[in-house]
């Protein structure tokens, strides 16, 4: 998913997309170990995915806290 996708998502629809690709990646690990996964490049995306995800929140974390020093 974009970066611009993801920041239109909602905090509630963000938490749920991260718990997702989460989980992806777990399985993908879980593959991968187990020898049965076809496309390991998946890996790197799920990965990728996670670190925007973590990026954005915390990119809204420090944007509410700005507003609450401000005020």
């Amino acid at each position: 998913m974009r970066p611009r996708q993801l920041r239109d998502l909602s905090d509630d629809e963000l938490q749920n997309r991260l718990v997702e690709t989460r989980q992806e990646l777990f399985n993908l690990r879980f593959q991968s170990a187990t020898g049965a996964l076809e496309n390991s490049a998946r890996l790197r995306l799920a990965k990728r995915e996670i670190a925007r995800i973590l990026t954005i929140k915390n990119e809204r974390a420090n944007e509410g806290a700005m507003e609450r020093t401000t005020q």
